[in-house]
């Protein structure tokens, strides 16, 4: 239907570079821009994840939006605009567990990205859920193909980044999707 599609390993992520810094959402964003400029995007619909719904936000609130080159916005089960509990977000997710998401990928890497995908991150951990153990061993080799740095480093870019300013910078019609039961994401 003429559409293209284009998609980016994050910095350390994938088949990126393995860098020792800039694991971080300003990072992120700058690198998206950069693919974008790169590749003369313009009129562009920019969609993210989880963390990267917070590259999305970042993205077209500091580069994207000022330079013209998107048109919408979808953000899906996405990090903004805090994750992180804090006096002015008591409902968010205490540091105690994002600290444990550190130690666990500290302690074992390969470990951690077995059971974050078999427990909470596609909800295989609910009663009666169907467990797809390729889906499990993909999101492993995923992990695996990646930066331990960048991996480590991410975990405080999607916990404690505060895009409240982002989200109220966006001027694109942006559709939010989120459930009520995200147990990554809440």
């Amino acid at each position: 239907k003429g559409y293209r599609v284009v998609a980016h390993d994050r910095r350390g992520h994938g088949r990126s570079e393995q860098v020792d810094s800039g694991h971080d959402i300003d990072h992120y964003a700058a690198d998206a821009f950069a693919v974008a400029e790169a590749l003369d995007l313009r009129s562009a619909v920019h969609i993210g994840h989880s963390t990267g719904g917070g590259e999305v936000a970042r993205y077209v609130a500091r580069h994207g939006g000022p330079a013209g080159r998107v048109a919408k916005a979808v953000l899906v089960a996405a990090i903004p605009p805090l994750m992180l509990q804090t006096e002015t977000n008591p409902e968010g997710t205490p540091m105690e567990v994002f600290d444990g998401f550190r130690a666990a990928l500290a302690g074992n890497r390969a470990q951690f990205f077995r059971d974050v995908p078999a427990g909470p991150f596609y909800g295989f951990n609910r009663e009666g859920a169907t467990v797809h153990e390729g889906v499990i061993q993909n999101w492993w080799r995923q992990g695996m193909m990646g930066s331990a740095k960048a991996h480590y480093d991410g975990i405080k870019a999607f916990s404690e980044t505060d895009q409240t300013e982002d989200l109220k910078a966006m001027t694109v019609p942006t559709l939010v999707l989120h459930g009520e039961d995200d147990q990554v994401v809440p």
